[in-house]
C-alpha cells in the first residue's frame, strides 16, 4: 500500500466521469483504497504488490467516450489473471493475452472513460517462453 513505499515512483492522475464506476473498475483488478483515505473527488487506489493509480473528477467535456486520450500500463506478471478478471473489457476480439513483437506478453483493456489500459510483462520473464521477436 501506500505507507510502504520507500522508493521514488511515477503515479497516473486520470481524470475520471464517474469516480465510483472508474474505482469499482479498478477494484476488479485489485486496487483499493486505503480505509482512512475519504476524499469525494480525489482517490488514491493500491494494489497489494505496490502498483498505484490515483483517480480525479475530471472536468466537464473534458474526457470525451470515445475520444479519451489517456492511457496506462500495468507491467505486472500477473497479466494472465487479471486478463480472466477483466475478459468483458478486453479490446481484442481474442480476448486473451499475447506474445508482442517487441518482447512483451500483453493485453489490452477498455477502461473507464475509454481509457486504453494495457496490462504486460516480459515474454522473455515468463516460465518456459522466450521472446517470440528475438526468436524469430
Amino acid at each position: 500500500m501506500l505507507a510502504d513505499i520507500h522508493t521514488s515512483s511515477v503515479i497516473a492522475i486520470l481524470p475520471c466521469n464517474d469516480l465510483d464506476a472508474a474505482e469499482a473498475w479498478w477494484n476488479r483488478l485489485g486496487f483499493k483504497r486505503l480505509n482512512d483515505q475519504n476524499h469525494d473527488d480525489y482517490r488514491m487506489l493500491s494494489d497489494p504488490e505496490g502498483a498505484s493509480i490515483h483517480l480525479t473528477k475530471a472536468v466537464d467535456g473534458w474526457v470525451v467516450r470515445g475520444r479519451n486520450p489517456f492511457g496506462v500500463y500495468i507491467y505486472t506478471s500477473r497479466v494472465d489473471e487479471l486478463a480472466k478478471v477483466a475478459e468483458d473489457a478486453t479490446i481484442r476480439k481474442s480476448g486473451t493475452p499475447k506474445h508482442t513483437p517487441w518482447g512483451m506478453y500483453e493485453i489490452a483493456l477498455n477502461g473507464p472513460d475509454d481509457l486504453l489500459v494495457r496490462i504486460g510483462w516480459p515474454s522473455r520473464l515468463l516460465p518456459g517462453e522466450t521472446c517470440p521477436a528475438r526468436d524469430a
